[in-house]
C-alpha cells in the first residue's frame, strides 16, 4: 500500500469513527419516560407496547421507559405526569377514563384539559356489545331491547367498573334502547367477562380485543358494534346504529399528552415521532390484529378532542346519574 493510499485508508477510517461518535453524541441520553394510568396487560398497555421499540427508533435512539402507574380510574397516573417537568421526557398515554373522570368523581387533583399538553390521538380501539348465547338467546340489540322490555327487572348488564368508559357506553345503549337494567360493576373487563359467560349476568360492552377469544369459542355472541364502523374482525356483526339506534356512537381511544407547558418543539418531536412509530410495519400489523384503528391528530385537533369528549361524557354521566366518592 503506497503513502497516498494509506493516507486515504486512515482519513476514511477516521471519518467513520467521528460520524459513528457524533450519531452516538446526538442519541438522547435521558430516557423518555412513558406513563401508563392502566395496569399491565390492558389494551393501552399492549398498544404502547407493541409500538415502543419503533417510538426510541424514531426519537433517534432515545431509550423508551413504560412505566405502568394504576389507580383511581387513571388519576395516580395522570397526576405524576402533571407533576413532572415540562422537558420532553416524560409523557403519558390516556384513554377515554381521562375524560370521562372530571364528571364522575367529586373532586380531580389536576384540571383535565388545562394542566396538561395535548400531542396527539393516535387512534381507536372498536367496543362490541356482548351476551350469554345460552342464556340470551338473541341476535340483535332489537332482539334484546323486546326481550328485555317483555321480563322486567330480570335483566343485569356488566361493566369493568363503576365510572369507566365501558360503564358508560353500556348506559348509552341501554338509554338508547329505553329500558331499565340493573347494572353490576365488576374490577376489570376479565372478571365482567367470566360472569356474563358463566351466566351470572346477561351481557355488557366489551372491548373487541379482548372478547375476541371468547367469540371465537361461541361462549360469548356479539350483538352489535358500538361505534359507527363495522370491526374487520368481525364483518357480519353490524353496528347498533345500523339496527335502528343512530345515537349509540363510542369506542375506545388512546393519545398521547405531555406535562402543562410543553415547549412547541418538544410537542412537534414527540408527535412526529408517534406518527413515525405507528407507521412502522410491524407496530401497523399488530395494530390492525387488535382491530385498532391508527389515525393520530395534530396536537391542536387533540386538544379540541380531548375537550369535546370530556363535555360529551359529562351529559352522559349526569343523565344517567353516575357518582363516584
Amino acid at each position: 500500500m503506497n503513502t497516498l493510499t494509506r493516507r486515504t485508508a486512515l482519513t476514511l477510517a477516521a471519518a467513520a469513527l467521528l460520524g459513528a461518535a457524533t450519531a452516538h453524541a446526538q442519541a438522547p441520553a435521558t430516557p423518555l419516560r412513558v406513563i401508563l394510568p392502566v395496569g399491565a396487560g390492558s389494551g393501552v398497555d399492549t398498544i404502547v407496547r407493541a409500538a415502543q421499540i419503533a417510538l426510541s427508533k424514531a426519537l433517534g435512539g432515545q431509550p423508551v421507559v413504560i412505566e405502568n402507574l394504576p389507580g383511581a380510574g387513571g388519576i395516580t397516573g395522570t397526576q405524576a405526569l402533571v407533576k413532572a417537568a415540562p422537558d420532553g421526557n416524560t409523557v403519558a398515554f390516556i384513554s377515554n377514563n381521562h375524560s370521562v373522570n372530571p364528571s364522575v368523581f367529586k373532586s380531580l387533583p389536576y384540571d383535565s384539559l388545562n394542566d396538561i399538553t395535548p400531542i396527539t390521538v393516535v387512534g381507536g380501539s372498536p367496543f362490541v356489545l356482548v351476551v350469554n348465547p345460552a342464556k340470551v338467546p338473541v341476535k340483535s340489540a332489537k332482539e334484546l331491547q323486546v326481550l328485555i322490555k317483555a321480563k322486567p327487572g330480570q335483566f343485569n348488564m356488566a361493566s369493568s367498573g363503576n365510572g369507566t368508559i365501558i360503564h358508560l357506553a353500556g348506559e348509552m345503549f341501554v338509554d338508547a334502547l329505553d329500558v331499565q337494567v340493573q347494572h353490576i360493576p365488576y374490577k376489570g373487563m376479565g372478571p365482567m367477562l367470566t360472569d356474563i359467560m358463566s351466566g351470572q349476568v346477561e351481557f355488557g360492552v366489551a372491548a373487541v380485543a379482548a372478547a375476541q377469544g371468547h367469540l371465537a369459542s361461541g361462549r360469548l355472541k356479539a350483538i352489535g358494534v358500538m361505534g359507527k364502523q363495522r370491526v374487520p374482525s368481525l364483518p357480519d356483526v353490524p353496528t347498533v346504529a345500523e339496527q335502528g339506534f343512530p345515537d349509540v356512537d363510542v369506542a375506545g381511544w388512546f393519545a398521547m399528552i405531555g406535562p402543562k407547558g410543553l415547549p412547541a418543539a418538544q410537542v412537534k418531536r414527540l408527535h412526529d415521532a408517534v406518527v413515525a412509530a405507528f407507521n412502522d410495519a410491524d407496530v401497523k400489523a399488530s395494530m390492525a390484529k387488535q382491530d385498532n384503528v391508527i389515525n393520530p391528530t395534530t396536537p391542536d385537533a387533540a386538544a379540541n378532542f380531548l375537550k369535546t369528549e370530556q363535555a360529551r361524557y359529562a351529559r352522559l354521566v349526569t343523565k344517567a346519574n353516575i357518582k363516584i366518592d
